[in-house]
């Protein structure tokens, strides 16, 4: 599969992330990541952004490889992946996604 735009990925993206403990935990990392980002900003603590991909992507990995039995997209597709975490994240917090 080969995606040109995030508009024709994000289902696909969508569908990688159908069970609801791996979707919580993917929007749990991407808000705690988006804390620490702006946690680096207000304490000028560097290792902020380092610990905060960390934590994203751990809470992303163990959803995929425990609950969704799936590789992450963020393997193969790192930017539209990227992209598809904050989008799902506002669709969960909107209301357009079951928490």
């Amino acid at each position: 599969m080969s995606f040109r735009t995030f508009q024709e990925f994000y289902p696909f993206y969508l569908g990688e992330h159908a069970n609801r403990t791996s979707r919580r935990l993917h929007v749990v990392g991407t808000t705690l990541a988006v804390v620490q980002l702006v946690l680096v900003f207000l304490t000028v603590n560097p290792w902020l952004l380092p610990s905060g991909f960390v934590t994203g992507y751990a809470f992303a990995w163990v959803g995929h490889y425990f609950f969704e039995k799936n590789t992450p997209a963020t393997f193969k597709y790192p930017l539209f992946s990227l992209r598809g975490d904050f989008a799902m994240a506002r669709d969960v917090f909107t209301g357009r996604i079951p928490w």
